[in-house]
């Protein structure tokens, strides 16, 4: 038969407090339970995680990363729809190929390759500078080949290291948001131009 060996337990008749067990029985001796102590380890990694106080979060390269993705789509307001979707003109080789010899929607393609290609870039720098600031382990800047992750998961992590910088996650999330208002209304135009063109076939609509 094993016994239990003298020392604090937790009280059965006081879930708040530790009672002394003698080898054989309860005493009365009491004494509030303490809490389980912090490993060391989790300390100092929280405390090693933080950047320096006053540490600054701002930088030039994430207000262009936020911005520069949704620029190229600006461009397509410069496309003429109606003569894009003109099926009463030209041959229909000719009908076909206006969308990819159209200027603007060429530099709105173009641009946003090219966009894509720099934010990479721009993250790097960003994160770079962050590094150098002595913000320890900041958002690694691969993320913005997903966009917009970085501008948001960047923000998250910089607030928790600095205490502020989450800015660029809501003014990110907002253009997001802009952006698919943006696509809808331009989707509407194009379908609308579309039908237009179409009721103005001859032979199409009987009069």
């Amino acid at each position: 038969m094993t016994t239990t060996p003298a020392g604090w337990y937790p009280d059965p008749d006081d879930a708040t407090k530790s009672r002394w067990w003698d080898g054989a029985r309860w005493t009365e001796d009491r004494a509030p339970l303490q809490a389980p102590p912090i490993p060391e380890s989790y300390t100092v990694n929280a405390m090693e995680l933080k950047a320096p106080e006053g540490t600054p979060w701002n930088t030039a390269w994430i207000w262009i990363i936020v911005v520069l993705p949704f620029l190229p789509s600006l461009l397509l307001l410069g496309v003429d729809w109606s003569r894009m979707f003109d099926f009463t003109s030209g041959s229909e080789t000719e009908m076909m190929l206006r969308i990819y010899t159209n200027p603007a929607y060429l530099l709105s393609l173009v641009g946003g390759f090219a966009a894509y290609g720099l934010g990479v870039w721009f993250a790097y720098l960003d994160w770079r500078v962050l590094t150098r600031r002595g913000v320890p382990r900041p958002f690694h800047w691969a993320w913005n080949f997903i966009t917009p992750v970085y501008a948001i998961g960047r923000s998250v992590v910089v607030r928790r290291r600095t205490g502020r910088g989450i800015s660029p996650m809501w003014v990110s999330i907002v253009l997001v948001i802009l952006s698919v208002v943006f696509a809808t209304i331009l989707s509407v135009m194009i379908v609308s131009e579309v039908m237009k063109q179409i009721l103005l076939i001859p032979g199409l609509v009987s009069s």
